[in-house]
């Protein structure tokens, strides 16, 4: 199995320059690449060039530039010519199946903050100075990076990618291991049901409190926003010293933000994996959860348009958002991969409305939002651990059924396993 890693860097001011460098002319390399795919179909032949035929320029290009992308791994940049490739694919895939397609956009230096390297020893390599009791990391055109390795690195080293957030930067490397011993069977099961007014509700009755990082550091956004929301738009090279440190206010609170969500989500994750065998969950489809609701034109009135509840589920969207579901259950699916647990995704339609008792499906079942009473079999309890007890047993019929009907779960599909741990 692959297991990625992501391990902090504390580079000399020298390195930092040079790191700088780097993803700029990575960036430069990006919209490059780009923009000769624009011009070849704009063209009367309409071209469509592909990733073999720009990487093929890449000699040349590095023999005209040998101050900017000579200095850097042949190897990196062939990894940054492939990203406009798979930008296409994806903008041709969307187009084909009817989504949105979302044309793929030229990279601000701000925003190019990647640099992939595919194979360990060719233009990087990982503990550099192994006879050194610091742990480095060698890039080419940088030099050995001292790495706060907090935790060590098990199997072999397959690629590595340097990332900047913020001022910091990170070495995230990725590592091929033999399949880990699962965790000594407890025999429990648990049923989660994720919920805003607590985090999480398990079939046994816990409530998880939802910490709700974004609203706590709301007022500090709001008014980090609205000093940045002041200064003139420019371009990085043309901004102040004092529009420079709003700029990075900003991001650094939405950084704290962000790495206190992962954190909360790798300890509820580890939490839940450590203390059952099996862990259902609804398989919910997030992304058309948080989608605004349709404008209602007025009728007789051209241009005017009728309340459609857009502020108050502006409101609830944010909400789920802050929670983080969708980062905790890819978390969860990870941890239990690694530890020999089984997560099982089941359809959340009705599981709230369901009686425990009777089995009783109705709307009034429900009279608020934390209360469940049936009042034909005297039922009661709270809502979201009935959710949650009817999500266990929907996941341990799917667990008896056949392979062939038992795919994967719809908000799980495409994802990656390999998160990094904190």
């Amino acid at each position: 199995m692959i297991r990625a890693y992501k391990f902090l860097l504390r580079p000399t001011v020298g390195q930092q320059v040079a790191l700088g460098e780097m993803l700029r002319d990575h960036c430069s390399l990006y919209n490059g690449a780009l923009q000769e795919r624009r011009d070849a179909w704009r063209h009367v032949s309409k071209t469509s060039l592909t990733y073999g035929r720009q990487s093929a320029q890449l000699r040349d290009l590095r023999a005209f530039d040998p101050e900017r992308q000579g200095r850097w791994s042949f190897s990196s940049q062939q990894a940054t010519l492939r990203r406009p490739d798979k930008a296409f694919a994806a903008f041709f895939r969307r187009v084909k199946s009817g989504d949105t397609p979302g044309y793929p956009r030229f990279r601000g230096v701000n925003w190019f903050d990647t640099v992939d390297f595919p194979k360990d020893g060719d233009g990087c390599r990982w503990d550099s100075t192994p006879h050194d009791p610091a742990t480095r990391v060698r890039f080419q055109g940088v030099g050995h990076v001292k790495v706060h390795q907090h935790r060590p690195v098990a199997g072999k080293v397959k690629t590595l990618s340097v990332k900047r957030e913020g001022k910091r930067w990170y070495v995230v490397l990725t590592a091929e291991q033999d399949k880990p011993e699962p965790l000594p069977a407890t025999g429990a099961v648990v049923g989660i049901d994720l919920g805003l007014a607590s985090f999480l509700i398990t079939s046994d009755g816990e409530h998880v409190p939802n910490p709700r990082h974004g609203r706590t550091a709301a007022a500090k956004l709001e008014a980090a926003q609205q000093a940045l929301s002041r200064f003139p738009r420019h371009k990085a090279k043309n901004r102040t010293a004092n529009h420079r440190r709003a700029v990075e206010k900003v991001a650094k609170l939405h950084g704290k933000v962000r790495r206190q969500r992962l954190d909360h989500a790798h300890k509820t994750a580890l939490d839940l994996v450590r203390a059952h065998d099996v862990i259902a969950h609804e398989d919910l489809t997030i992304r058309n959860m948080v989608r605004a609701p349709a404008p209602k034109p007025a009728p007789g009135t051209p241009g005017g348009f009728l309340p459609n509840g857009a502020a108050a589920k502006a409101g609830l969207n944010k909400s789920i958002h802050d929670a983080g579901w969708g980062v905790s259950l890819t978390i969860l699916y990870a941890k239990a991969e690694s530890a020999g647990r089984e997560v099982i995704a089941v359809d959340p339609r009705n599981t709230s409305r369901t009686c425990p008792a009777c089995g009783h499906v109705s709307a009034e079942n429900r009279p608020t939002q934390e209360k469940f009473h049936r009042a034909a079999c005297g039922h009661t309890a709270h809502a979201d651990t009935v959710g949650a007890i009817n999500v266990l047993r929907a996941g341990l019929i799917r667990r008896e059924a056949p392979p062939a009907q038992r795919e994967a779960p719809s908000s799980m599909r495409g994802r990656s396993h390999g998160y990094p741990a904190p």
